[in-house]
Formats: structure tokens, C-alpha cells, sequence
């Protein structure tokens, strides 16, 4: 369940549109791409694993008591980052949401927000339990939707993305696309404490956290691979994945996968919310269900509001490379070092 919590989180508007993918990846090539998304999956799974534990060992169910915990009076420049990081990803949501469904049913893009907005709303006045559930459900029809995309552009495109591999070019950067996707991904990760509750034990803890880096992963994996069938010209496409969609030409498929992918934004928007909601919630305990949804709505709206004004590939080629290095500073850094030392000390 938290490796599914912690790919809901991420996948969102760029990464499942394969615009991340793009950006971080696929730009270096082919080989250095995987290079790349392998040093990414190693750095998520060793703080996964000691955000869970660290935790776990002392009870930190959301983001305020845990990074209190871990940068005691400097806690709040977690804080700042968390909001502009929750901002600017769904706004990356929100514009995508608005374009997928724009590409669905050829209706204006802010059908598909108010949809959204409505969606996410409703998910988190529930509170953790249907966040649960929900965000675990719809990675399992999300993984079989990705499943089925794979295998089709494999046995339709297989040579294509063989011969893709020799475009690979010698002047490239072979970790640092991985390292820049990496943090400020694994810096929203304090959202989803809430499920460390569920953890009895160090073992459970830490192997939770490793697999939570490969499950994460994964469908960026998959998608990677299946872009590699339309390579070099996929690099400038606004949401890749439609592209590949469009190539394997089977339409009610591209819709179902649409619909998929729709959910995943809804998934992310959920997961950065109530994870605010949960930090909230340990000053307040006697906050009413309601105002879950009135701050989400209000969080969204703010975001939206980015969206429109920035666009998707804006905020990701601009907004997420500044917010990385803000990441690692304030958040990366001190959890391998100072929470894995006062992990060391709780023995």
C-alpha cells in the first residue's frame, strides 16, 4: 500500500502525461535516460525507507511533527517549500486534466478541472481511509492500463525502439536528470505519513520504503520505453503520451487509457491535499469534515489559476528545476543524515 500511496502522489499531470519523463529523461537519450531513472529509483528508495522508519520509530503521521522532528526550529522552510511544491504540481495536474479532457470530448478545458476539482474535493472530505483505498484501487487499474500500452507498442514498434538505442549521443549527463527528478519528487513524501501507522516493525518499515521506490517507478518505466517507439519527435509533444496512443490506433483503448490517466491527477491532488489536511489536523484535531474540502477546493484554485497562466510544459521545464535544489537542501540532505542518525541513537 505505500509504494501504490507514494505513486499516486507522483504520477500526476507530468509524469503520467510522460512530460516529466521528457524533460528529465528522454532529453539525455535513450541510454542515459535509463541511466538516469535508475539513479532516481535508488535515491527514492533509500529516503522512502528512512522517512518510514524514522517515522514509524517516533510516530510522526504528517508532515508538521515529522519535519519538526527532523529540523526542529527550522521546520517552517519545509513548510514554504511544501505549499509552492503542492502548488505548482497541481497546477501541472490541472493543466493537464484540462487538455486530456479538452482531447476527450473536444469541450473546453475547464470542463475537465471543474471535474477534477469536484472529484478530489469530495475524496478528501472522507479523509484517510477512502484516500487509501481509493489511491491503492486506481494504481492497480492504472499498472493494468500501462501493462496493456506496453505490450502493444512492444510487438507494434519493437524494432523502432531497438534502433532508438543508437541515437544515443556521447555528450550527455548520465546522473543528473536522475537526481534533479529524484528530489523533487521524494520532497513531497511527508504527504503520505499517514500510512506509516500501519507499520509494526523496522523490517516492515524499511522493506515498505525500497519497494515503494520500485513500485513508484515503474510505470515511468514502461512509459519510457513505449515513447522510445516514436523518438527523436516525441521531444517536443506537449503530452507524449498521446502520441503513442494515437500510433497504436485502437481508439476504444486510447479512451479507457485516457480515463485512466484522468484519475491519476485526481490521485495526486488527493494525496498533496490531505496530506495538508493531515498537518492541519495536528493543530486542530476538531477540524470539521468539511473544511477538508473547502481547503482543497481553495488549494485547487489557487493552483488552476498557475495552470492557466503558465501552461504545462512552462511549469515543468521551469518550476520544477528550481523547486529541486530547494528539496535537497531543506529536506533530502537532512533525512540521510541527521533522521538516519537519530534513528541510529533511538536504539
Amino acid at each position: 500500500m505505500p509504494g501504490f500511496i507514494f505513486q499516486s502522489l507522483i504520477i500526476g499531470g507530468g509524469y503520467g502525461t510522460g512530460r516529466e519523463l521528457v524533460e528529465f529523461f528522454l532529453h539525455e537519450g535513450p541510454i542515459s535516460g535509463l541511466v538516469n531513472m535508475g539513479v532516481a529509483t535508488i535515491i527514492w528508495s533509500v529516503v522512502l525507507a528512512i522517512c518510514f522508519e524514522f517515522a514509524r520509530k517516533r510516530k510522526y503521521y504528517d508532515y508538521r511533527s515529522f519535519i519538526s522532528g527532523l529540523l526542529g526550529k527550522w521546520w517552517f522552510t519545509y513548510e514554504i517549500l511544501y505549499l509552492i511544491g503542492l502548488v505548482l504540481v497541481v497546477s501541472v495536474m490541472g493543466s493537464a486534466s484540462g487538455e486530456i479532457f479538452n482531447e476527450m470530448f473536444d469541450l473546453p478545458e475547464i470542463f475537465g478541472i471543474i471535474i477534477m476539482m469536484t472529484l478530489v474535493g469530495i475524496i478528501v472530505y472522507y479523509g484517510t481511509s477512502l484516500v487509501e483505498k481509493v489511491l491503492s484501487f486506481w494504481s492497480i487499474i492504472l499498472y493494468a492500463a500501462f501493462a496493456i500500452m506496453f505490450i502493444s507498442v512492444f510487438i507494434m514498434f519493437s524494432n523502432d525502439i531497438s534502433l532508438s538505442f543508437s541515437q544515443q549521443s556521447a555528450d550527455t549527463n548520465w546522473t543528473m536528470g536522475g537526481i534533479k527528478y529524484a528530489a523533487y519528487n521524494i520532497g513531497l513524501a511527508p504527504a503520505i505519513l499517514f500510512c506509516v501507522r500501519h507499520f509494526d516493525s523496522r523490517k516492515e518499515a524499511l522493506i515498505s520504503g525500497i519497494f515503494a521506490g520500485l513500485i513508484g517507478m515503474l510505470p515511468a518505466l514502461v512509459m519510457f520505453i513505449a515513447m522510445l517507439s516514436q523518438y527523436p519527435q516525441i521531444i517536443s509533444e506537449t503530452v507524449p503520451i498521446n502520441i503513442i496512443l494515437e500510433n497504436i490506433g485502437w481508439a476504444p483503448f486510447k479512451f479507457m487509457f485516457q480515463i485512466v490517466l484522468f484519475g491519476t491527477f485526481i490521485e495526486t491532488g488527493v494525496g498533496l491535499i490531505h496530506g495538508f489536511n493531515e498537518r492541519i489536523l495536528s493543530v486542530k484535531p476538531d477540524l470539521l469534515d468539511s473544511w477538508r474540502a473547502i481547503i482543497g477546493i481553495f488549494l485547487l484554485l489557487i493552483s488552476i489559476f498557475f495552470a492557466n497562466q503558465i501552461g504545462l510544459i512552462g511549469l515543468i521545464a521551469n518550476g520544477y528545476g528550481a523547486l529541486t535544489w530547494g528539496y535537497w537542501i531543506i529536506f533530502v540532505i537532512p533525512i540521510i543524515t541527521i533522521g538516519l542518525k537519530k534513528i541510529l541513537n533511538d536504539e
